[in-house]
């Protein structure tokens, strides 16, 4: 089973039809006073839990969401229960509102993202003993320093397995967490920027990453994962247009991990995530797509020229 860990939250989704770096000053940014005029906006359900388990559900990948949500998990909650999601083990903060998010995305795909953690500050006192199993694996996604950290210190007390995505907290965490949670993980999963500031940050992490996987997200490039000596190049796969990036990397997690719970490779496993992201950006939004199982393997088929079966 994958135990899906991380934030629920609103996303306040914009665009900004310029680019940020033509307004930046670069020997001005100790005294940054700006404004984006965007020209689309969009009130979504997001965070990376929330959207990780809404593409497992579309794969119909046996998971369990375990997050924590606020007052206004209303609307959320009726859309999963739409997709026979549990929502069992999602505790409810009466006193509180749900995780929001602010996204602006220029013409670029770069992103400035603001983030209320709002009932996501009670993750950290979730207990996996009460949910998790020997055989299960965890996927520690961004819930505060304190939050993920607690949960790789909670696997590790349980020798259970974990994929760490320590990008949300890499400007919050210290390196000597950073190096615990990697160093104890089975995954390490990052973008590119992500994962060369991990190795900036690590010293010895040519030693510590020698038995991971370490899966590098690309953009429109794809992904690299890199396990035990050997290398995989995982082409993106193809979309009938672009509308919106974010989400596309949840997306990837889902499919990724989708195949680990099928007992794939790791080459088929990132081509799954490849997959499953190409249907994400297709919408606005990062829970917006839909696709059946048919739909998905066509669609590997079509780019990987295989007869999948999930």
């Amino acid at each position: 089973m994958i135990i899906v860990t991380g934030s629920i939250a609103y996303d306040y989704i914009m665009d900004f039809p310029g680019s940020f770096g033509d307004h930046i000053l670069p020997n001005q940014t100790h005294n940054i006073n700006l404004s984006f005029i965007v020209n689309k906006f969009a009130r979504r359900r997001g965070g990376t839990a929330g959207n990780v388990s809404y593409s497992l559900g579309l794969l119909k990948t046996p998971h369990l969401l375990f997050s924590v949500a606020g007052k206004d998990f209303g609307e959320y909650r009726r859309d999963f229960q739409k997709l026979n999601i549990s929502l069992d083990y999602v505790l409810i903060d009466k006193h509180n509102y749900t995780a929001t998010g602010f996204a602006m995305t220029d013409k670029k795909d770069n992103q400035i993202w603001g983030y209320f953690y709002g009932a996501a500050d009670k993750i950290a006192q979730l207990k996996l003993k009460k949910v998790v199993s020997k055989n299960d694996i965890v996927l520690i996604g961004p819930s505060g320093a304190k939050g993920s950290m607690s949960f790789v210190k909670q696997c590790v007390d349980l020798e259970i397995l974990y994929m760490f995505d320590p990008g949300f907290i890499l400007t919050q965490v210290s390196d000597l967490d950073l190096e615990f949670g990697v160093r104890n993980c089975i995954y390490l999963i990052g973008n590119d920027y992500e994962i060369n500031l991990i190795k900036k940050r690590i010293k010895k992490w040519k030693s510590i990453f020698k038995n991971k996987s370490i899966i590098t997200t690309l953009g429109d490039k794809g992904s690299v994962i890199e396990s035990k000596g050997l290398t995989y190049k995982i082409k993106s796969a193809r979309s009938k247009k672009v509308i919106d990036p974010p989400g596309a990397g949840d997306a990837y997690r889902a499919g990724f991990l989708a195949g680990i719970e099928k007992g794939f490779d790791l080459q088929m496993c990132g081509q799954m995530g490849a997959v499953a992201a190409t249907f994400s950006i297709e919408h606005y939004g990062p829970q917006e797509h839909r696709f059946t199982k048919a739909q998905f393997t066509k669609r590997y088929k079509d780019t990987y020229n295989y007869k999948i079966e999930i």
